[in-house]
């Protein structure tokens, strides 16, 4: 990445960081730091009529941009303000200055977007607005003078209109982004069985990995339930979900981790025990190679290309989240590695490894896969048919995340302090 990528890349993480600080805040404060733009005066608020028509007059603290319009059935007017806080007036307070003949109703008013304030008179007969204008003097007021009108001509002149400053699109709703588990609540586990539907995985002596990975992963999700998790699965039957499908979901979940679990084949090897994987993405060993071949080819089943999809800014700022995500993966597979060992189950003789798993990459979930054990070894297909085998190796993976959740988050509380 030349110079220039790389300041954008800064610029860009910068302003992300300032609008995660401002959002840190919460909702009340978001909305106190767009609210109260100006006060409403009710001193020298009220509606006025007479036999030439009604006068609505708004003091306010300044000025602010706003509009009026009418809209039909039922016949009300409308007044936008570019926000205003009707604090120490209510609409009975101003309905009792109008005197007779006058063409309001009713009266109400409340902050109907983030920013903007709505004021809407109901209407006794149509009408016209004559005049509406804005005081920006020492005395900043709005006046709006209604005058009697005709139903025809009424229905003709209803409707917003069209503005550069009202119309713009609003901003697009988002979640708020889900901070590192401290303990607080239930961990958010999901687990992802390799393979599915169209892509059987690994075969031989009719097993499929497919198959063996979802057994698995229902008895590790019951067994995970029971210990106090929340477990969500990227598939809970014999379907294809494509790569990219499967780091969604976890996101969705609000995945606190992702524990990929597959049983695959090392033909040209003698590889056998369980083996606990963390992304590399410079892995140069071939045996890990030839896995993340295999284990991602269901993206090209599924016609799906995840390859050069980020652009240098983003490609930043992925690698900056790693930076804390990436040690939090690292102390998962060593933990894991180590409940397994404890519990007297068999290992590769390199239980940690690391290699380019395509489902390893979300850059904000700390991610694991395990292979379970290896179908090209005998011994490893007899233990994954074995429902105590299977039994205990969910208890010691189980066990595994416990503690690793357990340090994870009293870092977490040590590093929010």
């Amino acid at each position: 990445m030349n110079l220039l990528s790389r300041t954008i890349a800064r610029l860009w993480l910068a302003l992300t960081l300032a609008l995660a600080v401002l959002g840190a805040a919460g909702p009340a404060a978001a909305d106190s730091q767009l609210s109260a733009l100006a006060h409403i005066d009710p001193g020298s608020s009220a509606i006025l009529a007479n036999s030439e028509g009604t006068r609505i007059t708004l003091g306010l603290s300044q000025p602010v941009p706003f509009r009026a319009y009418m809209l039909d059935d039922p016949r009300r007017l409308v007044v936008d303000f570019r926000e205003v806080d009707f604090s120490g007036l209510t609409p009975e307070a101003m309905l009792a200055t109008q005197g007779q003949g006058t063409m309001i109703r009713d009266l109400r008013w409340g902050r109907f977007r983030p920013g903007w304030s709505r004021m809407v008179a109901e209407l006794s007969a149509p009408a016209a607005i004559l005049t509406a204008v804005e005081d920006t003097g020492d005395d900043p007021h709005v006046e709006i003078r209604l005058v009697r009108s005709t139903p025809a001509a009424f229905a003709a002149k209803a409707g917003a209109p069209s503005s550069a400053l009202w119309d713009l699109p609003q901003p697009a709703q988002t979640a708020a982004p889900h901070r590192r588990q401290d303990g607080g609540e239930p961990l958010r586990v999901v687990l992802d069985p390799g393979h599915g539907g169209i892509d059987p995985g690994a075969e031989i002596d009719g097993l499929q990995e497919k198959v063996l990975t979802l057994t698995f992963a229902r008895e590790l999700k019951e067994q995970m339930t029971r210990a106090g998790m929340s477990v969500t699965m990227t598939r809970t039957e014999d379907v294809f979900v494509p790569l990219e499908d499967r780091i969604t979901i976890a996101r969705n979940a609000g995945a606190d981790l992702f524990i990929a679990l597959h049983a695959d084949i090392l033909p040209e090897g003698q590889a056998s025990g369980a083996t606990i994987y963390q992304l590399d993405e410079k892995s140069e060993d071939e045996a890990s190679r030839k896995l993340a071949e295999r284990h991602d080819r269901d993206d090209l089943l599924a016609g799906v290309d995840l390859a050069g999809h980020d652009d240098g800014v983003a490609g930043v700022l992925m690698d900056l989240a790693r930076t804390e995500t990436q040690p939090r993966s690292v102390r998962l597979a060593q933990v894991l590695a180590g409940a397994i060992r404890g519990a007297n189950l068999p290992m590769h003789r390199h239980p940690v490894q690391k290699a380019d798993f395509s489902v390893l990459k979300a850059p904000d979930i700390p991610s694991v896969l395990v292979e379970l054990g290896f179908l090209s070894s005998p011994d490893d297909r007899r233990r994954l048919l074995d429902d105590g085998w299977r039994r205990q190796m969910a208890g010691a993976i189980t066990q595994g995340v416990l503690n690793w959740a357990k340090a994870d988050a009293a870092e977490a509380r040590l590093l929010r302090r």
